[in-house]
């Protein structure tokens, strides 16, 4: 069961178009193309397209095809389109249209001002189309951005494209303006070109970027700190007359965290941190770190003889 399948509800005579394919196996169904109800899977089953024409006895193979002239100008030019297809005067049907000799991978979404919201994703191959949701008419302005993401590719194609993310928003003033025949369809709709020339991504750039940064990850090496770290202010920064006390403890801070991170990846196993008696605050937000972070096997105030209460001896893991 897919979004634009015509269901029966097993309740009733009532029938109606799969707007929306809800969770927990509830669907949403456009009752006589006008209100919409949410219904579980297993109460609805999909209408047979030449159902109605044997329960009248109309012989499929007898009845003329209809020949309706378009009255709007057709789109022949290749591209990929976002349509709105009439199921009635009140549904739309919002459609991806795929008219190009490439398959085209894509996601889609609403973007409300509350979050964006996914519907669809699907793989088209060429003159291939895939109706993602539906919208009433009555309910245009309250008509949510439309969000496509997509890419082209086809198996032996020598070049590769960049994914294209378009946002189409829905305004009444070029809305109506935009009535044409929807190509691969041939029927009318409102009619949106999503994709422009497609851009090429030049492969020998990118290879030379990885090389570049393999090269640069290859002579980068991260250096391990002094086994003693002194973090006296005096010891971080030339000028800290005008700092206030925050901005000194936060400058303290920092080095010990860049420290300590850097004694880790280079599998020190101990470290000191020269932090001073003072106030206590810089040692008690020290060893208040150090309970948090992982890879502390333990920590102690270092040698009383050389440091006094001045220092933190930790011990890593």
């Amino acid at each position: 069961m897919n979004v634009g399948d015509r269901v029966r509800l097993m309740s009733g005579r009532e029938e109606g178009i799969v707007t929306r394919i809800l969770e927990n196996n509830i669907v949403e169904v456009a009752i006589d193309n006008d209100f919409t109800i949410p219904v579980a899977r297993r109460e609805v089953v999909v209408i047979d397209a030449q159902e109605a024409k044997f329960m009248n006895n109309e012989p499929v193979a007898t009845q003329a095809p209809r020949k309706k002239e378009p009255t709007a100008p057709v789109l022949s030019a290749k591209g990929i389109y976002l349509a709105l297809v009439h199921q009635s005067d009140e549904l739309l049907a919002v459609t991806v249209i795929n008219n190009t000799d490439y398959d085209v991978l894509f996601t889609s979404g609403e973007e409300r001002a509350n979050g964006y919201r996914g519907l669809q994703n699907d793989k088209l191959a060429p003159k291939a189309t895939r109706v993602i949701t539906h919208y009433h008419m009555k309910d245009f302005e309250k008509w949510p951005s439309l969000v496509i993401q997509f890419l082209q590719h086809r198996n032996g194609a020598p070049s590769l494209f960049e994914p294209v993310t378009k946002k189409v928003q829905f305004k009444a003033a070029s809305f109506y303006k935009s009535r044409k025949t929807v190509p691969v369809l041939n029927k009318e709709g409102y009619v949106f070109q999503i994709d422009t020339k497609p851009t090429t991504v030049n492969t020998d750039k990118i290879i030379e970027q990885l090389s570049e940064a393999v090269a640069q990850q290859e002579t980068f090496r991260l250096q391990a700190p002094e086994h003693e770290v002194d973090l006296h202010i005096e010891k971080l920064t030339e000028d800290h007359s005008g700092m206030s006390n925050s901005a000194m403890l936060k400058l303290q801070l920092e080095r010990f965290q860049d420290s300590l991170d850097r004694a880790m990846a280079t599998n020190m196993h101990e470290i000191v941190f020269i932090h001073g008696a003072g106030n206590g605050v810089l040692r008690k937000e020290i060893q208040k770190l150090l309970s948090r972070t992982p890879g502390i096997k333990y920590f102690e105030d270092a040698k009383k003889e050389k440091f006094g209460y001045g220092a933190t001896l930790v011990k890593l893991k």
